[in-house]
């Protein structure tokens, strides 16, 4: 049993009812077979390897003294707190599977808040952090000649991590020795360490780049008449960085406590830590270190006149955990996720180890040396596959549309694919490259970038990424192959908005079923503390009903925007759209529970304890509900069931509806408009 906390409910509601009602524990995807795939091994990581996450002893025995459970479900007190704790893994392990399965930058979203939710605190206190990432991409990056997304690309980092770390036992072990493990004997808490710092680490190593984009929008424009940056070109450069580069008086004197030396800034925090784990063994000093990291913002033309996004994403994540958590509560593994950051995207490969440079090569990175930053240099690199090319250039480049991962016997074998409609372009390269074999020509091969640096012998991408990190013990393998587009499995539809408003359109979408007929009486501030009231879970199922709007309103031939269109207004819902929906809702919700370990039945309604309010605490630790199905079921069996539902009820899938329009109106700015 993965979920012990559901485990134990379960005993307890036996011993009370006489019967076995529940909760069960969720099928793990793939479960009965090994899966060394991307997707099975970073799922049963999550499953199986983090057992017991965020466990509290102290809340079970102080539950078990007082008989008040410290658990909040739809309200706080209702489940035991470590059943809580349960079923927020499995949380993110579902949104996890969904992003997956899709790809698209909605389900990465509900990744990053499950999240930050679970470690960082309340997500809105963070959202900016990571939201204003998608809105500078999709806002900004087109006027780029090149630049690819970061905000997807960062979970498809995250969740190769998690699948290198469970499949692959020579770097798990790597980890366990270096934080202090025992291999073998300790796999549920060094996977619960390993899950928090690695998602520090991946989640956020490309949070910076809404600084670097502006820089490089500035190069683009005076590069349309030139072939490469460099002296005459304009740049930016960044000045007054205190706000980043604070310690802060609480960090100062903590981490003088922590190391025994005091630090004047972050950039000295970041040099100290890189020093202390690759000084020896690259022969770079300190001083050389936080030179260069100074040097990183307010120096670009000394660095190939480029800006390093890992110095602002080191230093936003720093001001970040100090703001959520205390600096008195960061440690030397956090010191750890943010020197992984500043490494990754340029510091190591040209300020260290010169990857590129015949004379001065260094070794590349060993795990044993820096576990998060060797994963998160291997992960970025392999990441590659399925990212929107903003950049001009970018767009008239072929790179895989997916990739398919085996991480079986501690290797890696990476297929990426392509796209069988760009086969000519394909073959007329394929045709140039076989021409330049037979020239016997010292010049370099033709390149078709990022197809020929994986399908051409000299192998580049692979090559490449062997001079940064040593692969020794994990070997790689690249393969490419082509077929053809599904870009229906992406279910875009013409609704759409930034993100900033996905959570305020969510806690509008819970008000709806309290403040009915009160829209214009109640405030911003009272949505939100009911939405942050309750658990990951019922938060999580307002934010999919909002990912699902898009679904239901191009169904009616509707859309929304943030943004004046000319189009009519829809200012509540007619009866034949409602018929159109409410249906569509009624099987997400369907299927939601059933995902999340929800079964049919009403015993909680029956059983004589079932009086009052108490009723529905019952309802949560059963996790029983009676609207929900049992067993397999597809879509006519849902339509079957909500058709059989008893009017009042199916009225609840599509009565608030109406006011939850006049909420987004007044609290989010959003509008539905008709299309004809």
């Amino acid at each position: 049993m993965a979920y012990t906390a559901l485990e134990q409910m379960r005993k307890t509601n036996r011993e009370r009812f006489q019967t076995d009602v529940g909760p069960f524990e969720p099928a793990m995807y793939g479960a009965g077979r090994a899966g060394s795939d991307l997707k099975s091994a970073a799922l049963r990581f999550l499953h199986e390897r983090c057992e017991g996450l965020r466990f509290s002893p102290e809340k079970a025995n102080e539950e078990a003294k007082t008989g008040q459970y410290l658990g909040t479900s739809y309200k706080a007190g209702q489940i035991p707190y470590n059943m809580q704790m349960d079923i927020d893994r499995l949380c993110l392990e579902r949104e996890l599977e969904s992003f997956i399965d899709s790809g698209v930058a909605e389900d990465a979203y509900t990744v990053y808040y499950s999240f930050l939710e679970m470690f960082m605190g309340k997500y809105g206190k963070s959202s900016k952090m990571i939201e204003l990432l998608s809105e500078f991409e999709s806002n900004a990056s087109s006027l780029l000649m090149k630049h690819r997304d970061h905000y997807s690309h960062s979970v498809y980092v995250f969740a190769l991590g998690l699948a290198i770390y469970e499949t692959n036992e020579g770097f798990r072990r790597t980890f366990q020795t270096f934080y202090g493990f025992v291999p073998g004997k300790e796999e549920h808490r060094a996977a619960a360490f390993f899950l928090e710092y690695w998602g520090l680490t991946s989640l956020f190593h490309d949070i910076g780049y809404p600084f670097e984009i502006p820089f490089e929008q500035v190069l683009a424009y005076f590069e349309l008449d030139r072939k490469k940056r460099g002296p005459g070109s304009m740049f930016l450069a960044y000045r007054d960085l205190g706000c980043l580069s604070d310690l802060g008086e609480a960090g100062k004197a903590h981490f003088a406590k922590l190391f025994g030396r005091e630090f004047g800034s972050v950039e000295e925090l970041l040099a100290y830590g890189i020093e202390k784990r690759l000084g020896a063994a690259y022969s770079v000093s300190e001083e050389y270190l936080c030179d260069t990291i100074r040097r990183k913002p307010t120096d670009p033309n000394e660095f190939g006149y480029f800006m390093d996004h890992a110095y602002f994403s080191a230093t936003r994540l720093y001001q970040e955990l100090v703001e959520e958590r205390g600096a008195d509560a960061l440690t030397e593994a956090h010191l750890d996720a943010l020197t992984a950051i500043m490494l990754h995207n340029s510091m190591f490969k040209f300020a260290i180890a010169f990857y590129k440079s015949k004379d001065k090569r260094k070794a590349p990175l060993k795990a044993e040396l820096h576990p998060l930053a060797y994963l998160l240099m291997l992960c970025d690199e392999l990441q590659c596959w399925d990212r929107t090319a903003y950049g001009r250039n970018s767009r008239t480049e072929l790179h895989p549309m997916d990739a398919e991962f085996d991480f079986a016997r501690g290797m890696i074998h990476a297929l990426y694919c392509f796209d069988a409609e760009e086969s000519e372009k394909i073959g007329a390269y394929e045709a140039e490259y076989r021409a330049w074999e037979r020239s016997g020509s010292e010049e370099a091969p033709p390149r078709l970038k990022a197809y020929s640096d994986m399908a051409e012998k000299e192998q580049r991408f692979r090559t490449d990424i062997e001079k940064i990190v040593d692969l020794t013990a994990y070997p790689l393998f690249v393969t490419t192959f082509m077929r053809t587009a599904d870009r229906k499995s992406k279910h875009t539809y013409l609704s759409g908005s930034s993100f900033l408003h996905m959570y305020d359109f969510a806690v509008a979408l819970n008000g709806r079923y309290r403040h009915e007929g009160e829209e214009e009486r109640i405030t911003a501030e009272t949505l939100e503390r009911e939405f942050d009231g309750m658990s990951l879970e019922y938060k999580l199922s307002n934010i999919n009903q909002v990912k699902s709007f898009s679904k239901y309103l191009n169904a009616i031939g509707c859309f929304y925007t943030d943004r004046p269109v000319d189009f009519e207004m829809l200012r509540s819902f007619s009866t034949d759209q409602i018929a159109t929906f409410a249906p569509m809702e009624h099987a997400r919700w369907v299927r939601e529970h059933r995902a999340m370990g929800w079964t049919a039945g009403n015993l909680y309604e029956t059983v004589p304890a079932a009086e009052g309010k108490n009723r529905f605490a019952l309802r949560e630790q059963m996790r029983q509900h009676k609207l929900c199905m049992n067993g397999d079921f597809g879509e006519l069996e849902i339509a079957r069931h909500y058709l059989g539902l008893p009017e009042e009820v199916q009225s609840k899938d599509w009565k608030p509806f109406n006011s939850m329009l006049k909420l987004i109106r007044k609290f989010d700015g959003l509008r539905i408009y008709k299309l004809n």
